[in-house]
C-alpha cells in the first residue's frame, strides 16, 4: 500500500510517499479501513520532529484520525459490515491507504457528511468534549475562555460550549480568523495579536473573570489564567505551545479553590478512548445530522501534497482542520 513516511526527523521536506509499505493486519477487536481522508494534528508535527513518538505498539506512520470504508472484519458479531462508512481516532497510521481502528473507537459516518467532513471531526470534537464538558464541567450558567478558537479543537470547543448555553469568550491571532469563527457561538472574540488579551477579558467580564479556561498555551499564560479564574474555576490544559515550566501561586489556588487539569488523548489507554467515543457517539453525534454541530475545514490537500499541508499547519495559517484526501 501507499503510505507517507519519513526516514529522519526534520521539517515537512522529510515526508515522502512510498508505495511498498506492508498493509496493517487487524486483530479480532479491530476493523481494517480503506482510508478516504485523514486530518493533520499538532501531534503529527511533533512526531515528525522527533518530539512525540507513537504509543508503544502503534505504527510509526503518522496520523491519529481517519474516515473511510470498512474492508476487513474478523469479529463475527461486529456491529459493522463490509462497505460501511466509518470514522474515528486511531493510535497512529492514518497517513496510509489502509489503517486499522479499534471497533469501539469507530463510528458510522452520518449520511449528510462526506469522508472529508468526517475526517475533520474525531480528534477535534472528542478532545473538545473531554475538555469542555468532562474536565471543564461546563454548566449553562458558566462563562468559558477558549483559546485558539480558529483551531480544530478550539472551533469544536466553541460549538459544544454553545450547546450548553454558557457565555463564551474566544481568541484568535488575526481579524480574518475572528471573522471566520464569529458564527460558531462565541459572545466575545479577542484578537490577541492586536489587543491586550487578559486586560480585554477582564474588561468584558467586569473584572469577574471566567469559570473555565481551555488552554493550548501552557506556561507563559499560567499566572494570568489563575488570576482570571473565578472561585472554583477550572483550568484545562490541552496544549503547551507556550512552554512547560512556570511558577505557580499555590496561595491563589488554595484561596480560590481552583482546579488545574491536564488532557492528552493519544496516550490514553484504549479502554478510556472507547468510553470517550461511545459517550460522544450517544450524546453528540446526532447533532451533526441536525446541523447543530459542524466540522470547520480549512483546506484539503492531496496525498502527494502532504509537505504543503504540514507547512500550512506549521505556519499557523489554518482556520479549522487541514485534511489529506486520498
Amino acid at each position: 500500500m501507499r503510505a507517507i513516511i519519513f526516514k529522519e526527523f526534520g521539517g515537512p521536506q522529510v515526508l515522502q510517499v512510498l508505495s511498498d509499505i506492508p498493509m496493517p493486519e487487524p486483530t479480532i477487536n479491530q476493523l481494517l479501513v480503506r482510508v478516504k481522508a485523514c486530518a493533520l494534528n499538532r501531534a503529527d508535527i511533533l512526531q515528525r520532529k522527533g518530539k512525540y513518538p507513537p504509543p508503544p505498539g502503534e505504527s510509526d506512520i503518522l496520523g491519529i484520525e481517519i474516515s473511510g470504508e470498512v474492508v476487513g472484519i474478523l469479529n463475527p458479531s461486529s456491529e459493522f459490515k463490509l462497505g460501511d462508512r466509518v470514522f474515528g481516532l486511531v493510535g497512529s497510521g492514518a497517513y496510509a491507504e489502509y489503517c486499522v481502528i479499534d471497533e469501539s473507537c469507530a463510528m458510522h459516518i452520518p449520511d449528510k457528511l462526506s469522508f472529508v467532513e468526517a475526517a475533520a471531526i474525531p480528534e477535534a470534537f472528542l478532545t473538545a468534549h473531554e475538555a469542555v464538558l468532562t474536565l471543564g464541567e461546563l454548566k449553562p450558567s458558566d462563562s468559558i475562555l477558549i483559546h485558539a478558537g480558529a483551531s480544530g479543537v478550539g472551533s469544536a470547543a466553541i460549538q459544544l460550549a454553545a450547546l450548553t448555553g454558557a457565555t463564551i469568550f474566544s481568541t484568535a491571532s488575526s481579524d480574518k480568523k475572528i471573522e471566520k469563527i464569529k458564527s460558531l457561538g462565541s459572545a466575545y472574540l479577542v484578537n490577541y495579536k492586536k489587543d491586550d488579551l487578559f486586560a480585554e477579558i477582564k474588561k468584558l467580564t467586569n473584572n469577574q473573570g471566567v469559570n473555565v479556561i481551555i488552554d493550548f498555551i501552557g506556561a507563559s499564560y499560567l499566572a494570568n489564567h489563575l488570576e482570571l479564574l473565578q472561585p472554583c474555576g477550572r483550568l484545562v490544559i490541552v496544549g503547551l505551545m507556550g512552554g512547560t515550566r512556570s511558577e505557580i501561586n499555590l496561595g491563589l489556588i488554595q484561596s480560590k479553590r481552583l482546579q488545574i487539569k491536564g488532557l492528552a488523548m493519544r496516550t490514553r489507554p484504549i479502554q478510556e478512548k472507547r468510553h470517550i467515543t461511545q459517550l460522544f457517539k450517544t450524546h453528540y453525534l446526532p447533532f451533526f445530522t441536525e446541523e447543530k454541530l459542524k466540522p470547520v475545514i480549512d483546506s484539503i490537500f492531496s496525498f502527494q501534497d502532504v509537505q504543503l499541508a504540514h507547512q500550512r499547519m506549521e505556519d499557523n495559517a489554518n482556520i479549522g482542520k487541514i485534511i489529506l484526501s486520498y
